[in-house]
């Protein structure tokens, strides 16, 4: 970050301390910034995003030097500040500058104006016992790993040899990784064109490239004309283990469902996949993210049919007829893309994830008996907790004869090239953490 941006810093942290107050009422990291005005946006993105990565620090720093709580904006200004200033090596502005600026904006605020000394002295006190501060807030497993108990517990659970691994991914932002459309173009073609251009990128998996630095989409040479699209390298796996080798009707094209459609990145995809003759729906229950879909399809020049409604409802949507390949991927924590989405667990509550449970469940139940005999359902989420995943499937296969389990990834954890080497159960590459399992099913005897 620079610290002569045009946008002065106070009113960066000003449109910070609102957007985490409406993040603690549940709303998402871009629900929050969407009403931010666009000059300030991506500095208020950029302090949003390193903000949360030292959340539980930051919370944890504020209720020990302030015991009782300031109004949730100005809580907000004080606990973004300490998780923004607590460590040199890691502050995006010099620490003096971040305090500075944060009673900055309480005086500038007329509704903070009146908490500004406090604000003051919190901050100046942390700046001069800074370093007792930060040894004493190593005690607590929360601050380390900037999780709630409850995560890390279910993590311990889920990974004994491992949870550590998963947090340390986690930490690290993930980088932007691009899918080729490889019905518009090669891989290798569009990596020259984007050398023209000066970017740098890294293949990954069988048609994703990884830039070495983000940049806006609208830059990217190739993107306006559909050549290609963002998605993680584990997503991109989904079409390909879905549709590689499954046997072709003799008498028609294939019938593909995407059930859980939006944006509409694995539509595209699928779509890549599948012959003119072939039809493929893709449902979504919410009306709001519907057309993305459409405008994806759009752009990569893919043909689906896209209708809203809620997958389980199969009468509001169904022709009766079966389908070959049922993509399923469904709603979850998104425990398996912090590292994209650090707002994640601050945002999800333990309940969350029986909760959720029980709608893939619902999801599963609905969709197996659609699958035609000899198709495929393929079960994905962007989790990596058991119970979204490995648990799911089988207590599904538990109750199900005519289904036979074929290759598939299994729990994915989130990996970052260059940091570790690759783990056995992982793809080869930087990926989110995911989950796949591929249900066949088994045509009576």
């Amino acid at each position: 970050m620079n610290a002569t941006a045009a946008v002065p810093l106070w009113q960066q942290l000003q449109a910070l301390a609102k957007a985490l107050a409406d993040l603690g009422r549940g709303q998402s990291a871009p629900q929050v910034l969407a009403p931010v005005a666009s000059p300030l946006r991506p500095g208020v993105q950029a302090l949003l995003y390193h903000a949360l990565r030292h959340w539980a620090r930051g919370r944890w720093l504020r209720t020990q030097l302030v015991a009782k709580a300031p109004p949730p904006a100005v809580d907000a200004l004080l606990s973004a500040a300490l998780a923004l200033c607590w460590s040199d090596a890691l502050a995006p502005y010099a620490p003096h500058t971040l305090v500075d600026q944060a009673v900055e904006a309480a005086k500038r605020h007329p509704r903070w104006r009146a908490q500004a000394g406090l604000v003051n002295a919190c901050l100046r006190r942390f700046l001069r016992e800074r370093a007792q501060w930060v040894r004493a807030s190593e005690a607590s497993a929360e601050v380390v790993w900037n999780r709630p108990t409850w995560w890390l517990e279910r993590l311990q659970q889920d990974y004994p040899e491992h949870w550590q691994a998963i947090l340390a991914a986690d930490a690290m932002p993930g980088p932007m990784t691009w899918r080729v459309n490889r019905r518009r173009t090669t891989r290798e073609a569009l990596l020259a064109r984007w050398g023209e251009a000066g970017l740098v990128a890294e293949p990954v998996g069988e048609d994703g490239l990884v830039l070495s630095k983000p940049c806006p989409v609208e830059d990217i040479p190739g993107f306006a004309e559909g050549w290609c699209a963002v998605q993680d390298a584990a997503a991109q796996c989904a079409a390909p283990l879905l549709l590689r080798g499954l046997l072709r009707p003799t008498d028609r094209g294939l019938r593909v469902l995407d059930a859980c459609a939006a944006p509409g990145g694995k539509t595209t995809h699928l779509a890549e996949w599948l012959e003119p003759q072939d039809t493929l729906l893709a449902l979504e229950v919410d009306a709001a993210r519907a057309p993305k879909i459409s405008a994806n399809l759009q752009r990569m020049g893919a043909n689906a049919k896209v209708r809203v409604a809620d997958a389980a409802d199969v009468p509001s949507w169904s022709d009766g007829q079966l389908w070959d390949a049922i993509l399923l991927d469904a709603p979850c924590t998104g425990s398996g893309i912090v590292r994209r989405h650090p707002d994640i667990p601050w945002l999800r509550r333990a309940e969350d994830v029986q909760s959720l449970a029980q709608q893939q469940r619902r999801l599963l139940e609905a969709l197996w008996p659609l699958v035609r005999p000899g198709g495929r359902l393929l079960y994905c989420t962007c989790s990596v907790f058991h119970a979204e995943g490995q648990a799911q499937v089988e207590a599904f296969a538990e109750y199900n004869t005519d289904l036979r389990q074929e290759p598939a990834f299994g729990h994915l954890r989130p990996q970052n090239a260059g940091t570790a080497p690759a783990l056995v159960d992982n793809l080869q590459g930087d990926h989110d953490g995911f989950f796949y399992a591929l249900l066949a099913k088994v045509a009576p005897a």
